[in-house]
C-alpha cells in the first residue's frame, strides 16, 4: 500500500471517492473542507492499494499530532463498500506507519456516527480496542428514528399556538435574515458567542451545496421569528442551527418548525440528528434543551473521539491469521 498527502492535484479523485464511499457525506467534499482552510493546516491522506484508491483520511495537523478533522462535525477513515475487514486493518496500519515515519506522535479520530453509514462500517472502532486507544470524548446526540412511530404529543400545544398566530414557514435561498436577526443576536446575548460559520461562510457553502444545506424560516406577518439551518445527507437530516426570537414560547415557533420538518419535508429520510445538548465548556447537559428534543421522539446515540499513539502501528500486523 501507498499513503499520499493530499494536494489539489487529487481534488477530482478525492471527491469522486467521497461520492461513492460507504461512510461519507458532503462534509468531506473538498469544497466544504476548504471553506476554513485558513484556520487549519490540512493533513488529509489518501491510501492506494496497487494504484487503486481504497481509503481517505480527512485531517488537519497541529504540532506533532494529526486530527480527523477539527473543523468538521465528524471524521474518521473513509472507505468504499468493497473493502473487507482485513484490508481495512492493513489500511490503518499503513496510515499509522506513515504518520509515525513523518514524526506524527498521535492521531485523534472523531468518529462518524453509525447512522450516517450507508452500510456497516465499524472496523475502525474495533481497531481502537486492539490499539488500546484512549477515549478522549463521548458526545451524546439526540436522534429521531424516522422509520418509527414518533409521537409529538408533548409538543402539539406549541404547534397549535403557532397555527393560532398564523405563522408561516418558508424555505429561503440565503441565510441572511436568520443569521442577522435571530441566530447572531441570540448567541451573543445568551452565550457571548458567535455561530461556528460566519454568514459569508454559510452562504458560500449553501451556494456550493444547495441540495444539502437548506434554510427554513418562520414568519409572523412577514417578520422572521425563528429559523433552522439543515445539513441533509443521504440517510440523515442534521439540525445544524435552530433558534427563535424572545416570543418563541408565546408563538410556539420552534415546535411548529420542528414538527413541520418532520411531518412534511424530510419524510423519506431514516434519521433526524438534533445534535448534542451539552453546555459549552463542560460535561453538563442542558435539561431544557434535551427535554425539548426528546419531546419529538429523539433518543440517545453516542459519538466518540479516540487518541491513538502512532508508534503502535506494529500491533496490527498479526491480528488476522
Amino acid at each position: 500500500m501507498k499513503v499520499i498527502k493530499y494536494t489539489s492535484l487529487y481534488y477530482d479523485e478525492w471527491n469522486n471517492f467521497i461520492a461513492t464511499a460507504k461512510n461519507a457525506t458532503f462534509l468531506f467534499h473538498r469544497d466544504f473542507m476548504e471553506y476554513h482552510s485558513d484556520r487549519f493546516e490540512d493533513y488529509s491522506l489518501l491510501v492506494y492499494k496497487k494504484e487503486k484508491l481504497v481509503a481517505l483520511l480527512p485531517a488537519n495537523k497541529k504540532e506533532d499530532a494529526v486530527y480527523s478533522h477539527q473543523g468538521l462535525t465528524y471524521g474518521g477513515l473513509i472507505l468504499d463498500s468493497s473493502q473487507r475487514s482485513h484490508i481495512v486493518l492493513s489500511i490503518f496500519e499503513n496510515l499509522l506507519k506513515y504518520l509515525f515515519l513523518n514524526e506524527i506522535k498521535e492521531l485523534e479520530i472523531k468518529f462518524i456516527p453509525a447512522i450516517y453509514h450507508k452500510v456497516p462500517s465499524d472496523e475502525l472502532l474495533f481497531l481502537m480496542y486492539i490499539l488500546d486507544a484512549k477515549l478522549m470524548k463521548r458526545e451524546m446526540l439526540s436522534v429521531i428514528n424516522l422509520d418509527g412511530q414518533n409521537s409529538f404529543k408533548s409538543r402539539i400545544e406549541g404547534y397549535k399556538r403557532a397555527e393560532k398566530h398564523k405563522l408561516k414557514i418558508k424555505e429561503d435561498k440565503k441565510c441572511d435574515a436568520f443569521w442577522n436577526e435571530i441566530l447572531i443576536p441570540n448567541l451573543r446575548g445568551k452565550y457571548n458567542a458567535k455561530p461556528v460559520h460566519s454568514l459569508e461562510e454559510i452562504n458560500k457553502l449553501k451556494s456550493l451545496f444547495p441540495e444539502s444545506i437548506r434554510q427554513f424560516n418562520v414568519y409572523l406577518n412577514d417578520n422572521i421569528v425563528a429559523g433552522a439551518t439543515i445539513f441533509e445527507s443521504e440517510k440523515v437530516v442534521r439540525l445544524q442551527y435552530i433558534s427563535a426570537n424572545k416570543d418563541k414560547s408565546t408563538l410556539g415557533s420552534l415546535d411548529y418548525l420542528q414538527i413541520f420538518l418532520l411531518k412534511y419535508v424530510f419524510t423519506q429520510k431514516k434519521y433526524f440528528d438534533l445534535g448534542t445538548s451539552k453546555k459549552e465548556g463542560d460535561k453538563t447537559i442542558s435539561n431544557g434543551l434535551l427535554f425539548w428534543k426528546e419531546g419529538f421522539g429523539a433518543r440517545a446515540l453516542t459519538c466518540d473521539v479516540y487518541k491513538v499513539d502512532t508508534v503502535g502501528y506494529g500491533l496490527l500486523s498479526d491480528i488476522i491469521r
